[in-house]
C-alpha cells in the first residue's frame, strides 16, 4: 500500500492546504470508513463543480490548486478527494472512464461537439480490505438544478454516476475503462483533451473562464 499512500506531483498530501483541508474534515471521526465517508461530502459539496475549470496546465490538476480555485470539473476534484484521504492515511488511486452525459448544457455542448466527457475522473479508497470507488464530481446544488439526485458514499459501496435523473431521463452512460493510476496520467489526458475537444481548448485559450457561468446555462437533454 506504500504506493498509494505517498504523495504525488498532483495527489500532494503533504500540501499544508490539503493537510489542514483533510483533518479539518474529519475532525472527530473513528476508523477510515468514517473518515472516508467525511472526506467524501467535503469535496462533494466543498469544491463546486464547473466544467470551464478546464485548463490544460500541471498546476490546474494539483490537489492543493483545487482548493484554492474552490471550484472545478471532476478530475481535479477526484485527485483533491485522493490526496485528502493519503493526508489521513487512506489508500487512495485514481479511476477514469469515458461517459455519455445526456444531461448537460446546450452551451457546454456546442463548444465540446459531443456529448462524450473523456477521463471522466472517480477516486478508489482502500476500506476494510477492499477497494470502493467514489465519485465527488457534481455538489448537490448542482444535482438539484439538473434533477438528478446526489450521489452518495457510505463506504461500502461504489459510488458511480447514477444512468437516469429523477425524470427518468437518462443521465450518465459509461463508455470506456482507462484504469486504475496511481498518479495522474497528465500527458495521456491532455493529448486526449486537445485531441477530442479542439473547438473548446481554444476558446478556454483565448477567453479564459471568467466568461462562463456555468449555473446559469440552460440545460440540455
Amino acid at each position: 500500500m506504500k504506493a498509494y499512500l505517498k504523495p504525488t506531483k498532483f495527489i500532494n498530501s503533504d500540501s499544508k492546504l490539503v493537510q489542514d483541508f483533510a483533518h479539518q474534515a474529519i475532525a472527530d471521526a473513528t476508523g477510515d470508513t468514517e473518515k472516508a465517508i467525511r472526506l467524501y461530502y467535503a469535496v462533494r459539496d466543498g469544491i463546486r463543480y464547473d466544467p470551464y475549470k478546464f485548463f490544460l496546465t500541471e498546476e490546474n490538476y494539483t490537489a492543493s490548486n483545487t482548493l484554492l480555485e474552490g471550484a472545478s470539473f471532476c478530475i481535479p476534484k477526484a485527485v483533491l478527494l485522493a490526496a485528502s484521504a493519503r493526508a489521513v492515511g487512506i489508500p487512495s488511486q485514481l479511476g477514469f472512464s469515458d461517459v455519455r452525459n445526456h444531461l448537460s448544457t446546450q452551451k457546454l455542448l456546442d463548444l465540446m461537439g459531443t456529448d462524450i466527457f473523456i477521463w471522466h475522473g472517480n477516486t478508489l479508497l482502500y476500506l476494510e480490505g477492499r477497494w470502493v470507488k467514489a465519485t465527488p464530481a457534481f455538489n448537490i446544488e448542482m444535482c438539484e438544478r439538473f434533477g438528478v439526485k446526489p450521489l452518495e458514499f457510505d463506504g461500502v459501496n461504489d459510488s458511480i454516476m447514477h444512468p437516469f435523473n429523477n425524470q427518468n431521463e437518462k443521465h450518465m452512460e459509461y463508455l470506456t475503462d482507462h484504469g486504475f493510476f496511481e498518479d495522474l496520467p497528465f500527458e495521456r489526458i491532455i493529448h486526449s483533451i486537445k485531441e477530442t475537444y479542439p473547438k473548446f481548448c481554444l476558446m478556454l485559450e483565448q477567453q479564459g473562464a471568467e466568461n462562463h457561468d456555468f449555473s446559469h446555462e440552460v440545460i440540455s437533454g
